[in-house]
């Protein structure tokens, strides 16, 4: 089952950069991370419960632009073309049965592969492993990748999952992932992209402007009209110390909401 968004992958040329930058513009902390040698790039994570944030930088360029992680990380640093990175590079969504999600979504039209293993080792030496399955090409406006997670390797244990759903962030409490904006030419191909590669089904949002909503899990996908100018994806967050403010970092605009 499909069960929300699992990370949103957020290319950066500097992992400590980044990293105080998410901090001191939005309030998050970006902890852990590691290498993926075969890959090609590191990462540092921020998390919001059992959604995260992965900064991802390139560790070896040559792996990198043969790698699926590299290809979309390399591809948004060239097009963000600033110091601290591209923005968003992709994104993944959750699943609880990924070979039988594969199938229902090919089903329905979807290009996606065979699921295949991962793994990445933390710098404590613990093993974090995964399954993921996706499309032809990963990119900000194409459709998201699925993982399902080792629920007994490093970082998805009960107990694991237990103390990060208490994390307090430096902006002073609980953050959540509340709402993923995406800009789009096409609203209406877009939403029929997703339906076929995610399930979502997408109505008229409130936010107006033509954008449309769809609920997964938790979370909501908003597909915006761009009108022919660029514009960065939004990330909405929620948290009993959000003010509501806009700001603009690592290539997205983020607002934190006050939650009850």
């Amino acid at each position: 089952m499909l069960l929300g968004i699992d990370h949103l992958v957020i290319a950066v040329r500097d992992l400590d950069d980044a990293a105080d930058e998410l901090e001191r513009q939005v309030g998050l902390a970006a902890t852990g991370g590691g290498r993926h040698p075969t890959l090609g790039t590191q990462n540092r994570l921020a998390w919001l419960g059992d959604t995260y944030l992965e900064l991802v930088s390139i560790a070896d360029r040559t792996v990198a632009e043969g790698s699926w992680l590299g290809v979309p990380t390399v591809a948004a640093l060239e097009r963000g073309g600033g110091f601290r990175g591209g923005g968003l590079a992709t994104w993944a969504i959750a699943t609880d049965s990924i070979d039988v999600d594969v199938a229902a979504l090919r089903a329905l039209g979807a290009d996606f592969g065979d699921s295949m293993p991962g793994e990445r080792e933390r710098p404590d030496g613990t093993v974090v492993r995964w399954r993921l399955a996706m499309g032809r090409r990963l990119g900000p406006a194409e459709p998201p990748f699925l993982i399902e997670h080792e629920p007994s390797s490093a970082e998805w244990t009960e107990a694991d999952r237990a103390a990060r759903s208490t994390q307090r962030h430096p902006i002073g409490a609980l953050v959540r992932l509340d709402v993923l904006e995406l800009p789009v030419v096409d609203v209406p191909a877009a939403s029929q992209t997703l339906a076929r590669t995610a399930e979502l089904r997408f109505r008229p949002s409130l936010a107006g402007a033509g954008a449309r909503d769809a609920n997964l899990g938790p979370h909501i996908v908003r597909l915006r009209p761009t009108h022919g100018s660029p514009v960065a994806p939004r990330i909405r967050l929620a948290s009993p110390a959000g003010d509501g403010r806009s700001v603009d970092a690592l290539g997205c605009s983020w607002t934190v909401r006050r939650s009850g």
